[in-house]
């Protein structure tokens, strides 16, 4: 068929697609400048509350004592092949196991697997990264440094540059959601995955349509769609929007310490040290619409029956994309977001069960 003619039929299926793209950006857009308005008045009443904290965050000096621990696992640097950035890890346990690599959230970094790094090192070798952008880890300046196709090369060259063939991938939140992908374009890389509290970025996308109560749940995706202003917002009265998020009494992680409240929030309060982190929300509608997926990595899903930031209904969303008998999901009552750091017990429990064979 002549290329003219092809050109010419598929014109129509084109034009449609970037009518739905410009009116997804501009539904975009807007309920980023609505979440903007509201979230600087709750900047703006944190900075009321506690005058002497000012307009900006402290950069801290030190880093706590805790992220020094020598029980977690000892720090290195891996210089990445495909891009040539360098990605700082904490790694424990004997090099010559299975790897069980880690990949944390957003606001969070490799501490956040403080309780699965005691916990696994016995048999596994295991490494929590942090991604790029985060902590010591190189974090480039531009939006498109920060695409999905590149952060998954990151985990390809992770996996690959400590000498392994594949691994067990463990994951949370932002890293469940690359994680997820990893797991559909490597999967020759992936056994086994661990996913706790995140879903496919097209389950997502193709719940939240059918259900706008999650869009709501989800508002700060839209805030951290717009430039420099997110930045600015989260780093007022000394952080407090962020310190919120990981302690507030209903929705934050439990007993989190003074210290490692400041494990999380050292490296953010760093010139432009928010600007990494928040860049991966700026890429998150860049591909839309998404393609549905089938999912056939043996992956074990742990959800929080009261996750504030994810409707309960996607765990029955995920499983509908999966082969038969590869999923092995758990909804934990009364839990929220955090579960490796707020139940981490449980967590480890439902580990060593979905991967003993691993170990016999």
């Amino acid at each position: 068929m002549p290329e003219l003619v092809v050109t010419a039929l598929l014109a129509p299926s084109r034009l449609t697609l970037k009518l739905l793209r410009a009116f997804m950006w501009s539904l975009v857009y807007s309920a980023a400048l609505v979440a903007g308005a509201i979230y600087g008045c709750i900047a703006l009443t944190h900075v009321l509350c506690r005058p002497r904290r000012g307009c900006c965050g402290r950069p801290r000096r030190a880093a706590p004592a805790c992220l020094k621990d020598p029980t977690l696992g000892k720090h290195g640097f891996l210089s990445l092949r495909s891009s040539g950035l360098r990605l700082h890890y904490v790694s424990a346990g004997h090099g010559n196991r299975t790897l069980m690599l880690f990949l944390h959230g957003f606001p969070e970094n490799w501490f956040s697997w403080r309780h699965q790094l005691r916990e696994f090192q016995s048999h596994f070798h295991v490494v929590a990264v942090d991604l790029r952008g985060y902590g010591p880890s190189d974090a480039p300046r531009d939006v498109d440094c920060y695409t999905t196709d590149l952060l998954m090369a990151d985990i390809q060259d992770v996996i690959l540059g400590l000498g392994y063939s594949k691994c067990i991938l463990v994951s949370h939140d932002w890293g469940a959601l690359l994680a997820w992908n990893f797991s559909i374009y490597f999967p020759s890389l992936v056994e086994r995955m661990v996913v706790v509290s995140a879903a496919p970025m097209s389950v997502y996308q193709d719940y939240s349509i059918r259900h706008i109560g999650q869009f709501f749940r989800s508002n700060y995706m839209f805030l951290f769609q717009l430039p420099w202003l997110p930045e600015k917002l989260l780093s007022m009265s000394d952080f407090q929007i962020l310190k919120t998020t990981l302690t507030h009494r209903k929705r934050g992680i439990p007993h989190l310490t003074p210290s490692e409240l400041e494990a999380f929030l050292y490296n953010f309060s760093q010139p432009g040290g928010l600007t990494g982190p928040i860049n991966y929300y700026r890429n998150l509608f860049r591909n839309f619409p998404l393609e549905p997926q089938e999912l056939a990595t043996p992956t074990l899903l742990l959800w929080g029956e009261k996750d504030p930031y994810f409707q309960l209904g996607l765990v029955e969303a995920i499983g509908r994309r999966f082969v038969p008998g590869r999923l092995e999901a758990h909804i934990l009552p009364g839990v929220g977001h955090w579960i490796p750091q707020s139940n981490p017990q449980e967590m480890h429990q439902y580990m060593w069960a979905f991967l003993q064979d691993l170990l016999e």
